[in-house]
């Protein structure tokens, strides 16, 4: 993955980690503060309006009324009671949103003003206060070339704020293979959810997984994006350094910049061609611009879609 201007990736820390440096600590909570407030501000509106339950929940039979149509009646009840009983149900608006993070070293890049680590770290931020807002679980799954951590659902604030920590902080420096980390979160994940998977795809395309994924959760890809994932400098030589490998290579800007711009188009199409076979929904959130609109403007197509 050259191409990428980065240092090597810290090794994993213990599972008995000790406190963050203040440094860190100042960023989630910058990040839990700017990303609350937008929840506060309606997101968790949008989001709630975008998602449904898992389905409808039985609620409780009663006497037959003119109207109810006829497939509704409890024939059992109905045989013991001597006249007409219905079954009603209710929506189950009880959601559990699982966020799978992609913590592979291409994600420590940013050209910007933000890398795409942290960028993954406030989306995690966003959606997963949004979720609580509205009384729904939030589990998450951290992944490189394998599963590296997985937090069951919760409802909890601290719980959240450890998602946003390990989204933020965990860096391993392994070749990322997606599919192997995404097919490891499947098995562990009982409850059907509304899965958001957060990557640069920059490597690796989680194909069998996704397809697997797909038949059985409601499936949201954020693709994170940099300018320069897919556009190298066009002048004199330029040194670049493997995200993951650490592996060190002098291009020519000119030369190189054609073939790049083309790898990148091909693994884009690539994702795009499989997001639409498989009828799930991708978003591109860059690190160049503002994500909230796009994330809303998302939420409202969500919306019309289910109230048709």
């Amino acid at each position: 993955m050259l191409g990428l201007f980065k240092r090597r990736p810290q090794a994993a820390p213990p599972a008995n980690r000790p406190p963050l440096p203040a440094d860190l600590m100042r960023k989630v909570r910058r990040i839990e503060i700017s990303t609350k407030r937008l929840v506060d501000q309606g997101v968790a509106g949008d989001y709630h309006s975008a998602f449904k339950g898992r389905g409808m929940e039985f609620a409780e039979v009663r006497p037959y009324a003119p109207g109810d149509e006829v497939r509704s009646i409890d024939w059992n009840v109905t045989a013991r009671m001597g006249a007409p009983y219905v079954k009603r149900f209710v929506e189950e608006r009880d959601l559990t949103v699982f966020l799978v993070v992609d913590v592979s070293g291409s994600l420590d890049f940013g050209s910007r003003a933000i890398l795409k680590r942290e960028l993954a770290a406030e989306l995690t931020a966003l959606l997963a206060f949004a979720a609580v807002r509205n009384q729904d679980r939030v589990g998450a799954a951290m992944i490189a070339d394998k599963l590296e951590v997985f937090l069951r659902p919760d409802r909890r604030r601290t719980h959240v704020l450890r998602i946003v920590r390990e989204a933020l902080t965990r860096r391993e420096g392994a070749h990322t293979d997606l599919d192997r980390g995404l097919w490891a979160t499947l098995k562990t994940l009982k409850q059907r959810s509304v899965l958001f998977i957060l990557s640069d795809f920059l490597d690796s395309l989680p194909q069998s997984a996704l397809k697997a994924a797909s038949a059985r959760h409601d499936v949201v890809i954020l693709e994170l994006v940099d300018p320069r994932d897919h556009q190298m400098p066009t002048t004199g030589p330029v040194m670049l350094r493997d995200a993951e490998t650490g592996e060190l290579a002098v291009v020519s800007g000119r030369r190189a910049r054609a073939a790049h711009a083309q790898h990148r188009a091909e693994g884009r199409a690539a994702l795009e061609r499989l997001v639409r076979k498989l009828g799930i929904d991708r978003l591109e959130i860059r690190t160049d611009r503002p994500y909230l609109s796009t994330l809303i403007a998302f939420f409202e197509r969500r919306r019309r879609r289910l109230a048709r």
